[in-house]
């Protein structure tokens, strides 16, 4: 028996991995949403936590334990930097400004010779197991949860639902945009820096436009009524190529597919239930 399940990780590691790692992304754009943001900036956070993480334990040997705390705080600073004057902005536009972000930061990665510039950063160990992984989700996943059935997140669903009468019923509305983008590149960062150990490669284009719309493809096929629905959107998208490998080169067409279709016919995801509240 434990033969066979030890085939079966070997053989699929990378979808497992995959599983958990777009689970973790799909929390991060799962908490911009929560509070009404349409934010694209998840790929790009991504990045700034896979090149942080990477970097410090190929160049430092710092533990990993090091790398990926810095993996989640240098994006959470970048965010609570940009996040004053992007934040000001609503809907598309703030969907247009997070993407060009995205755009800059690829570029920068993209000329960076100390990172491998181009040709990307190879040689990065595998620290960053199953374990390290789902424990990680289990953790951020509980911790949303709590964090929806409280008033945090009656105010959270006020603020998605008619940010002008949250705001009118006393819900600080910058605070809990700025709050949500910080907790979100955060996420974004960890997933990063876990995807670049398990995979030891990276490179800047594997952050990009292509990477923003699959991570919010997750939360829209999903849903962002519970923490729970994105993330079963993620395993559902990430399972996806391997059910239907011949339509592997139109990936990001089918996503957009989805999202089209999601957004016209299940509104509220393939799971609508929302977590009950405790105050």
């Amino acid at each position: 028996m434990w033969q066979t399940l030890d085939d079966f990780y070997w053989t699929y590691q990378s979808l497992i991995h995959g599983i958990g790692v777009n689970g973790i992304l799909a929390l991060s754009i799962y908490v911009v949403l929560a509070v009404g943001q349409l934010s694209l900036g998840q790929a790009a956070f991504m990045g700034v936590g896979a090149y942080t993480g990477a970097l410090l334990t190929v160049k430092f040997g710092t533990p990993f334990a090091v790398s990926m705390a810095a993996a989640a705080a240098v994006p959470a600073l970048i965010a609570l930097v940009v996040g004053g004057p992007t934040l000001r902005l609503t809907g598309v536009y703030l969907a247009i400004a997070t993407i060009g972000l995205g755009e800059i930061t690829r570029i920068v990665f993209l000329n960076w010779d100390y990172a491998g510039g181009a040709l990307g950063l190879s040689g990065i160990p595998e620290k960053g197991g199953v374990l390290a992984i789902y424990g990680t989700l289990a953790v951020v996943l509980i911790a949303l949860i709590l964090v929806a059935r409280s008033r945090i997140g009656r105010a959270m669903e006020a603020m998605r639902e008619d940010e002008a009468a949250a705001g009118v019923m006393g819900v600080n509305l910058p605070r809990y945009r700025m709050t949500a983008l910080v907790v979100s590149s955060g996420l974004a960062g960890i997933a990063g820096c876990l995807s670049a150990h398990v995979s030891s490669f990276i490179g800047p284009n594997e952050y990009g436009f292509e990477t923003a719309v699959t991570i919010l493809s997750y939360a829209l096929l999903g849903g962002i009524g519970s923490p729970v629905a994105p993330v079963l959107g993620a395993a559902i998208l990430t399972l996806l190529p391997e059910v239907l490998r011949p339509l592997a080169d139109f990936r990001l067409m089918v996503n957009g597919l989805i999202i089209v279709v999601a957004v016209l016919f299940m509104p509220r995801g393939i799971l609508p239930w929302r977590i009950a509240r405790t105050g």
